[in-house]
Formats: structure tokens, sequence, C-alpha cells
């Protein structure tokens, strides 16, 4: 059950706790559980079972995949307000945890246990309006993944995340050529072989654990001219 506070802050994230006489609502109280969620601890591991669905109430998670050959890419991040859409599928098909699930920064999240999240399924409107507006937002997300791995040029790729990444007002990313590599899916090798081509045309500089952009411009040109 959670404490005056708790709801308090769950009501300001979820839309459908905005009456809290509605049966939905009342549930919500009366079967959630909060935890804390420390910065670097796993939520699920591949091949888990899902006996819970946590809602973030704060925090990063980031959801990824690792191969046969130890190459790692990220599925999506989800944040305040938000849940894992492989916990959802887990659940609903009763199938094992597909990927991994790590917090990247430290934050505090609302639990379900997962018969009571299935029954829920059943029973109210308002949540399962919310678990498919997650599920409909993560997949755009996941397929806009799909198609940068297969189609869309590395460099390209490379230069977009450094330009998100950064700006002109702080111009520096702390980000080792292996991390850059398993958030974009591919080898370090192949980032490192990259970031050197910028580094030799000084759109970058490379130091390390960090990445200076020198011409912001010159990264915007070489996504245009690629894209």
């Amino acid at each position: 059950m959670l404490t005056p506070e708790q709801w308090r802050e769950a009501q300001a994230i979820l839309p459908f706790l905005a009456d809290p006489t509605t049966s939905v609502a009342r549930a919500f109280a009366s079967h959630t559980s909060h935890i804390r969620l420390p910065a670097g601890m796993t939520i699920f591991s591949e091949g888990d079972n899902c006996r819970t669905f946590a809602i973030l109430l704060s925090g990063c998670v980031r959801v990824f995949k690792i191969s046969a050959t130890g190459r790692e890419i990220t599925l999506y991040r989800f944040g305040q307000g938000e849940s894992c859409i492989l916990t959802v599928n887990c659940i609903l098909s009763q199938q094992q945890f597909p990927a991994i699930a790590s917090v990247e920064q430290t934050g505090a999240a609302l639990v379900v246990p997962h018969v009571v999240f299935y029954d829920w399924m059943h029973q109210f409107a308002d949540w399962r309006t919310y678990v498919f507006q997650l599920l409909a937002q993560r997949l755009a997300t996941v397929m806009a993944v799909v198609d940068e791995v297969a189609f869309r040029r590395m460099d390209v790729r490379i230069a977009e995340f450094l330009l998100r990444a950064t700006t002109p007002e702080q111009p520096v990313l702390q980000m080792t050529h292996q991390a850059l590599a398993a958030e974009l899916g591919t080898a370090r090798e192949v980032v490192s072989r990259i970031l050197a081509d910028f580094a030799a045309q000084n759109l970058v500089l490379l130091t390390r654990g960090a990445i200076t952009i020198n011409d912001r411009s010159g990264l915007a040109r070489r996504v245009a001219l690629n894209s």
C-alpha cells in the first residue's frame, strides 16, 4: 500500500488516478508498492520470469540486448510515468524476459504484482488505455531503432548521436568508444574508425573517455549529405 506522499507522486504522473474514488484508483492505492532503484541495478536479465510491473516515478532505465558475440544494442529507455513494454508482453504472454533492463539513473518506481496487472487488464478500461498507450509509444521507438540499424549509415548515426547528446554550450560528451558502440549496436572498432575520420576533419576532438564537438555545423552537413 502507498503512503499519502507516494500516492500524491503517483497522481501527479498518472492521469487515470486523477479521481481517487474510481475503482482503478482505489485498487492502485491498495495493491501497489514503492521501491527504490539504485543506479546499476539489473531489474530483469534475459530469461527471467516477470513477476512485477514497474512504473517509474523518477530515474531512467535502459533496455538492451547482447548478441552471442558480446555486442550490445539499446532498444529503448524509459523514465517518469513510463514502463517497460517487454514486461507487458512477458506478463500477458507468460513468456520469459527477452532482454536486459538496467537502472541508468537512480530513481524510484511503483510496483504492481504480475497477477494483479493481469487482472486489471480485464477489469479496468483506464488501465488498459494506459498500457496500450505505452505499447504504441514504445513500439514506434523500437521501429525507429530497427530502421536505423538496418538502413542507415553508421557515420550518419554517430554524427546524429553526437549532435543530440551535446549542445553548443556543453560540447563535451563523456563516453567511451565502447559505450557509444553499445548504444548504437555496432562494434567498438567501427566507432573508433569513424570517430578518427571525424577527428581528421576537425569535426571532433578525441581524448580519453570523452568526445568534444569542434564543428557542429560540419557534423550537421555530414548528416544532411548522407541521409
